[in-house]
């Protein structure tokens, strides 16, 4: 096989990093932006990067970092996340996020009127709905009986990168955009570069950061650090499953099969008892 030469070397757009760099440039917003919502590049005009730290409500309040954050000539924002690993509570983080941008348009004294739409987008590299093969999909507030959307002013949009079909013709410009995304060779970038003027640029800027010797020195530094977060990750869960384990045998063993079946089913009665 082959070595892989300095020279063939492309970033991941799956790490964060790179997925940054990339909608760095406005023309590469403008054309992912549209792609995700379907809309004429054209139309959303322009998109303006944001500060990515959302404040705290209180002293005791958390942060939010976001990866990327846009504003639209409309006033509406964009909320992009990049997360290659699973995440055990995903749908908690990103209605938190989601919470927070909507609520931090408007101080005391100014108007609800005054509220814009914010738009929450995950970009997965894992599953995230087990239960179909739906690699887009949109989610908003809707009436569960008449299924009429209630309101467009919070939305979630999720593109699960692992569920992508067999390519087909005629494909959505988003799902193409994936396929870009999710990319491993560079004939794969080429192939999808040639799909679309705004991921042909995308793909002309990815060689570009690519080539430069410090952006990939601190891209390297980025992938090093997830892959270290990752691997700690799994060995703590390892650890936490034999840990519970371990007490749940201690309990049979003793016969205390009440406080068994209550550890079993409360975690927060379990915690006290190790």
């Amino acid at each position: 096989m082959k070595a892989k030469t300095r020279d063939d070397f492309l970033m991941s757009p799956t790490v964060d990093y790179c997925f940054k760099e990339l909608l760095a440039y406005p023309e590469i917003r403008k054309g992912f932006v549209a792609a995700i919502l379907n809309q004429d590049p054209e139309k959303i005009a322009e998109t303006t990067l944001m500060p990515t730290i959302l404040g705290k409500d209180t002293e005791n309040g958390k942060y939010g970092i976001l990866d990327v954050r846009i504003k639209m000539k409309s006033g509406t924002q964009m909320d992009l996340e990049m997360q290659v690993a699973p995440f055990k509570f995903w749908d908690n983080r990103v209605i938190f996020y989601l919470s927070k941008m909507y609520t931090d348009q408007i101080k005391e004294g100014q108007r609800y009127e005054d509220l814009k739409p914010c738009i929450h987008v995950s970009i997965l590299n894992f599953n995230l709905f087990s239960k179909d093969q739906i690699c887009f999909r949109e989610i908003a507030f809707c009436d569960l009986t008449t299924k009429e959307k209630y309101t467009d002013l919070m939305e979630i949009y999720v593109l699960e990168l692992k569920k992508l079909p067999l390519e087909q013709k005629n494909e959505p410009l988003v799902v193409k955009w994936m396929r870009f995304l999710s990319a491993e060779r560079r004939e794969d970038f080429e192939k999808m570069a040639e799909e679309d003027t705004y991921i042909n640029e995308a793909y002309e800027v990815l060689q570009k950061l690519s080539a430069d010797e410090r952006k990939r020195l601190e891209y390297e530094a980025r992938q090093k650090a997830i892959l270290d977060y990752n691997s700690q990750m799994s060995s703590s869960f390892k650890n936490g499953e034999k840990r519970v384990n371990n007490l749940y045998e201690k309990l049979m063993n003793d016969g205390r099969m009440e406080e068994l079946k209550k550890a079993i089913s409360d975690e927060s009665y379990r915690e006290k008892l190790y």
